[in-house]
This record gives structure tokens, sequence and C-alpha cells, in this order.
């Protein structure tokens, strides 16, 4: 397969002493939230051809990865509120690509397990999540790349 250059966007907007937003470039959590819109719009693109959304495919990564995981572990896992899961979890047994099991030691909690298309659906996005990452990190190496993945994990979340 032959893989097309991204395309650039267009240039943006300058005044002579530099961007139209550079005193809110001085912010990290600004410069976070504008590479979280780049990154996430690239994902949706990468995804939506294989009929998954981003918070479909991160659950289906955690189903697939930890099987008989709980729908409550999930919501904790994605960091999301309980009913919010329930949507996701819907739309993904209704795709056929996970099925939800009674525990047995606890009747009001569900297991959540990948089928086999669910299985080769999550290889399938990944692999075009990669490419799509690797087309808007190009500018990277992949140890800057790496240590990226690794600072921002260390931002410590407001309990």
């Amino acid at each position: 397969m032959v893989r097309k250059p991204a395309a650039k966007p267009a240039k943006k907007p300058e005044l002579p002493n530099g961007p139209l937003d550079r005193h809110l470039r001085s912010y990290t959590g600004y410069n976070v939230k504008r590479a979280s819109n780049i990154m996430q719009s690239n994902a949706a693109r990468a995804l939506e051809p294989l009929g998954l959304r981003i918070t479909t495919f991160s659950a289906l990564c955690v189903i697939v990865d930890n099987p008989d995981v709980t729908q409550s572990q999930l919501a904790a896992a994605l960091n999301m509120e309980r009913s919010n899961t329930v949507l996701i979890i819907d739309a993904l047994e209704e795709a056929n690509l996970i099925g939800r099991f009674r525990v047995p030691t606890d009747r009001r909690s569900y297991a959540l397990r990948a089928t086999l298309a669910g299985i080769k659906r999550r290889d399938a996005a990944s692999r075009a999540l990669a490419e799509a990452e690797e087309d808007r990190l190009a500018n990277l190496s992949q140890q800057e790349r790496a240590q990226l993945i690794e600072l921002l994990g260390r931002i410590d979340p407001l309990d």
C-alpha cells in the first residue's frame, strides 16, 4: 500500500510579532489542549472507517487486554462516569465486538469479553491509529515521543 504524504495545513494567520495566540502559547495547558485537539481529530479520522470512535476504541482496547473486566472497572480505567460507559458498551455489544456476561459472585455486575471480531477490529484500528499518529508526530524522534508520553503521564491529576 502506497501512503500519500499528509496534507500540509494552511498557514495560520500571524502578526508581525508572531502567532496571534503568542501569549497563550506560554501556558502548558493551552499547548496540551492544542496538541490534544490535533491528535483527537487525527484519531477520529483514522478510526471512523472502522466504525469506531475514540471512546469505543478506548473501551475495546481495555476489554481486549483485560478479559472479564467489569463495567465499573472499565469506567475507572477510562476515567468516565459508569453511566456513560453503558452507552459505549451497548454500542460495542450491538456491533458484536464484545459480549456481556453476568458475574456469578455478583449478580449486579457484568463481565465484558471481546469477541474474535472485536479483537480483529481492535488490531486493525490500532494499526490505523499508529499510522495516523506517525504522520502527525513525524517531527519528533522515537526518543522524543517516548519522553512526551512519560512527561504527560507525570501531570498530577486533581483528586
